[in-house]
């Protein structure tokens, strides 16, 4: 099954959990752009509280514990037994962290709203502002649902796989580096962006694109793949893509934001 669905099948589904997740790096808070409108019965998911753990050694966004990612589920309405699908308004780039962290914790149906709210509305179909009531779900996290990298694997993976950068190609190269304290990329690592991922409409290219553009970054079928970015919300897209593509990858969660909180580990620029 697709990780990916469309506005129309989305709408033609009932008994299904739909989290809002909008976030803008620097705010403002997600919660107020869904208070303007969203799909009804969507409920807000907040990426920092709800998708993450506290800032550390770990990156800016390190996973959750699973004690805290359940109980956030589950006060969100989410089940083990009910599809969830996820959305953003930002060409599934914070959608895509949702759908990973989930299907790490082991739900077995989660899937993106292709191209987001922008695509929903441009389907014609209706935005409310109504805040849903929403009954507890019983979701179990179980993490192992997904591979992940640590910092060591990440550096392994890069000289005998390769390992992709999702970031802003400025980035890479260490030209600008606006958040975290160290400018740079992984040594080994490759650039490729998460917006070459999707059109110009926010949709993600056709599988057969998708599977072109990774064997051409040296991602083909057979070669051991991962994926990371700032702190580990766009590198999901990238894993997101690459499973649209039919390739498997992993995922360094901490991404650059760990990398670089030890001082001893290798940077390159260029």
């Amino acid at each position: 099954m697709s990780p990916l669905i469309t506005p129309a099948d989305l709408a033609s589904l009932s008994g299904v959990s739909v989290l809002d997740v909008r976030w803008r790096l620097g705010g403002p808070p997600g919660i107020g752009l869904y208070r303007e409108g969203h799909l009804p019965g969507a409920v807000y998911c907040d990426l920092d509280a709800d998708l993450a753990a506290r800032p550390g050694a770990g990156g800016r966004h390190p996973l959750p514990a699973a004690e805290e990612f359940e109980a956030a589920m589950r006060r969100l309405g989410v089940s083990g037994g009910r599809p969830v699908v996820v959305y953003d308004d930002a060409g599934a780039t914070v959608a895509a962290r949702a759908w990973w962290v989930l299907r790490y914790f082991g739900h077995p149906d989660v899937r993106v709203l292709d191209g987001g709210l922008p695509a929903w509305i441009a389907a014609g179909l209706p935005v409310v502002k109504e805040e849903p009531e929403v009954a507890a779900g019983d979701f179990t996290a179980r993490p192992g649902g997904m591979p992940v990298l640590d910092a060591d694997a990440a550096a392994a993976l890069a000289a005998e796989g390769v390992l992709l950068d999702a970031r802003a190609e400025e980035r890479y190269r260490g030209e600008v580096e606006p958040v975290d304290p160290v400018a740079g990329h992984i040594p080994g690592a490759v650039s490729a962006p998460t917006s070459a991922n999707v059109g110009p409409d926010g949709t993600f290219l056709a599988p057969g694109e998708l599977r072109a553009r990774f064997a051409a970054l040296g991602a083909a079928e057979g070669v051991p793949a991962g994926a990371y970015c700032g702190s580990g919300v766009t590198a999901a897209h990238e894993v997101l893509a690459m499973e649209v593509a039919g390739l498997p990858a992993a995922l360094y969660a901490g991404s650059w934001s760990n990398w670089v909180a030890d001082p001893s580990r290798p940077v390159a620029t260029g």
